[in-house]
């Protein structure tokens, strides 16, 4: 089976390939990004994870203190079930879910999308784990990962991919999580983390699994 990273640079090389022209600004801007150290302020290794409560596809409150309560936590932000990138990460972790619960550990995705609308039917009966809605990007704020997303791939959503981010997002569009994934333990500390303001990249579901096992 391919990795992560190997089937998301199959994806990258299908955009180049389909709109070279695209891509080369999402690389520019990607690369400003980078250069003004955005994702910088995520929280960092040994720092207490903000808690949240946040509701899942049926309307449920889920909050992370109570979730800690079981055993280690793995939160990982992603944009939404729109963004291709996501969906294979999604896929992958759902393929190594086993490997995480059997460390005692649960697995949290956040997106900013609102709860009835996060996933399908279909896609959310094939992910065993928790998906909940950060719908104003407060806790995406609050760990640093909220990212005010380009004029230019704004209006690329909305013209070229009929994606109204305001709709789904109900009102807060403009502000999309980096995808960002933080391991923490039970006393609610991060001992692992990936951030990337690159949205195309995204942590290998091996290494989550590495770092899982250092808690055990």
């Amino acid at each position: 089976m391919k990795s992560l990273q190997q089937q998301t640079e199959a994806k990258i090389n299908e955009g180049r390939q389909k709109n070279p022209d695209f891509m080369k600004i999402v690389d520019d801007i990607i690369e400003q990004a980078k250069v003004f150290q955005q994702g910088n302020s995520a929280i960092d290794l040994g720092q207490k994870a903000p808690d949240f409560s946040l509701p899942n596809s049926n309307g449920q409150s889920i909050s992370l203190i109570d979730l800690l309560q079981q055993g280690p936590v793995v939160v990982t932000f992603y944009r939404g079930s729109w963004c291709p990138y996501c969906n294979l990460q999604l896929r992958a972790l759902q393929a190594r879910l086993a490997d995480i619960q059997a460390l005692g550990s649960q697995l949290v995705a956040i997106s900013p999308q609102v709860p009835d609308g996060s996933m399908t039917k279909d896609e959310m009966n094939n992910l065993d784990f928790f998906v909940l809605s950060d719908q104003d990007a407060k806790v995406a704020s609050q760990y640093g990962v909220a990212w005010e997303v380009p004029a230019f791939l704004s209006q690329h959503m909305r013209v070229d991919r009929k994606l109204d981010l305001e709709a789904i997002n109900n009102g807060n569009g403009s502000v999309l999580p980096i995808p960002a994934t933080f391991v923490i333990d039970r006393d609610g500390v991060v001992t692992w983390r990936y951030v990337d303001v690159d949205y195309r990249t995204r942590s290998e579901p091996d290494d989550i699994i590495e770092a899982l096992k250092k808690l055990t």
